[in-house]
């Protein structure tokens, strides 16, 4: 009798592995960009000379490291927000000049009030459906009398942020309008805390329930050293843990246009440097909101002020930045939203 059992219950085992793979072919095989062309034009907009401009502004001396609460920091709010005016991105009705303010009680003792930056396409089909690319604005600010620049961090994720918006507006302008909304989102505190990301999650200006996913960026613009003999890569972190889709989406993303290397290094729950916990990405899966956190790993500048954007590798930055905008056109493009839910 015994026998009988182990033997029905490896039966069942098996039929379940079975049903499973299945389930995961058929996904994999239905992530397919039918405009393939459409979105390489697009694409490929994204350029390293574009991104440089930004980055290269963003992380300059004048904004004193861009410390939360701060004038430099400010400055550099105005310089994100006049991009999207300019480019006629809109702002939210309830935050009409950009501008989610952020109070002082919100943030660590001692800080000023900031704001987070919110700027967004309307989609055409389902706009009360959001696709968030986010990125931290903020930095460390000038410690001991030296300037922290912080062109990785987060320089890099500022500038991709921008140079997507470009993308999707001119997208917009030829008559290829998302069918979900996209929101640009930069966020303050993110160095002190993830406070910025925290107060947007706490005080939604788009109900969290139809925020179907959050691309997040931070640090895309160096190579860590594992990575010193092949450059071609990028740490994905999050994208499994409440999407399966999502997962294979990016990959999808990857194998069509740009073939970087995903490394899942620290997407394992065991990793002892905790990074799915430490950028504002977390703040949305907190509220069960498929992430995933785009990461290139430290490197010997990390948080110093030798950060600076002299260093920055511009055409692997272009690379992650197009991987990035791929995955996001297809999410806002897919026929079905995206599934909240481990297959």
């Amino acid at each position: 009798m015994k026998a009988l059992i182990a033997t029905a219950l490896l039966f069942v085992g098996s039929c379940a592995t079975i049903r499973h793979s299945e389930k995961i072919d058929n996904l994999k095989s239905s992530i397919t960009y039918d405009n393939k062309a459409v979105v390489e034009n697009y694409l490929n907009t994204i350029n390293s000379a574009d991104l440089k401009i930004h980055l290269e502004e963003v992380s300059s001396d004048k904004y004193n490291g861009r410390k939360t609460g701060e004038e430099g920091h400010n400055q550099v709010c105005d310089y994100i927000r006049d991009y999207y005016k300019n480019n006629q991105i809109i702002a939210p009705e309830s935050y009409s000049n950009y501008y989610q303010k952020v109070p002082k009680s919100a943030l660590p003792d001692g800080l000023n009030d900031s704001q987070n930056i919110i700027a967004y396409i309307e989609g055409s089909e389902f706009p009360d459906e959001y696709v968030f690319i986010s990125a931290h604005s903020d930095h460390e600010g000038v410690i001991d009398g030296q300037i922290y620049n912080g062109a990785d961090d987060n320089g890099s994720g500022t500038a991709a942020v921008l140079e997507m918006a470009e993308a999707f507006s001119l997208a917009v302008k030829e008559g290829y309008r998302p069918k979900r909304s996209i929101v640009f989102l930069h966020v303050t505190a993110e160095e002190v805390g993830l406070h910025g990301s925290r107060y947007y999650t706490e005080n939604p200006v788009f109900p969290l329930e139809n925020t179907i996913a959050t691309l997040n960026i931070d640090m895309i613009g160096r190579v860590d050293d594992r990575h010193i003999d092949n450059e071609n890569y990028i740490y994905l972190i999050g994208a499994d843990k409440i999407s399966t889709e999502l997962h294979y989406i990016a990959q999808s993303a990857n194998k069509t246009f740009v073939n970087l290397n995903l490394d899942y290094k620290y997407n394992d729950d065991n990793d002892s440097n905790r990074y799915y916990y430490r950028s504002d990405h977390y703040n949305f899966a907190l509220k069960g909101v498929p992430v995933i956190f785009f990461f290139n790993g430290e490197h010997e500048d990390y948080t110093k002020p030798t950060d600076t954007a002299d260093k920055i590798n511009y055409p692997l930055l272009e690379k992650r930045t197009k991987l990035i905008f791929a995955t996001a056109w297809y999410i806002a493009n897919a026929e079905t939203r995206l599934k909240a839910e481990i297959i």
